[in-house]
């Protein structure tokens, strides 16, 4: 089952001149860009670990393709997104956010939901 979380999570994986040409789009428009990983893929996971700072001053996308290729070799196994981040408004707002790395073999995950009174509802999960 592949993961499908963030933009181009339908298309096939994104190569490196494909990933750096998303990179300068965000750069362009002034958008911070911030790497994070997770082994935990769940779409209720979306506290990822980070890796490093976000990158508000970058201003060329080799700087986050460097960052991108040492969290790859730190984390081989871990599934990578790079976010980017618009903070225009006075706070940081996603404004894309994609996923650039996967694990060789990705878990299933299977998630129930049961319905309750008052229309709420609990999800339960388990990796198959």
């Amino acid at each position: 089952m592949r993961i499908t979380q963030g933009c181009f999570s339908f298309l096939p994986d994104l190569d490196d001149v494909q990933i750096t040409a998303q990179i300068e789009y965000i750069l362009q428009r002034e958008w911070a860009v911030s790497l994070e990983f997770s082994y935990d893929p769940h779409p209720r996971n979306t506290y990822w670990e980070m890796w490093g700072h976000p990158m508000f001053d970058l201003r060329d996308a080799k700087g986050a393709m460097m960052e991108l290729n040492e969290c790859r070799k730190a984390h081989p196994d871990a599934y990578i997104r790079v976010q980017a981040f618009d903070s225009t408004r006075g706070f940081e707002t996603v404004m894309m956010s994609f996923i650039v790395n996967r694990p060789a073999d990705e878990p299933k995950v299977h998630m129930a939901r049961t319905d309750f009174e008052g229309r709420s509802q609990k999800y339960a999960w388990d990796a198959r």
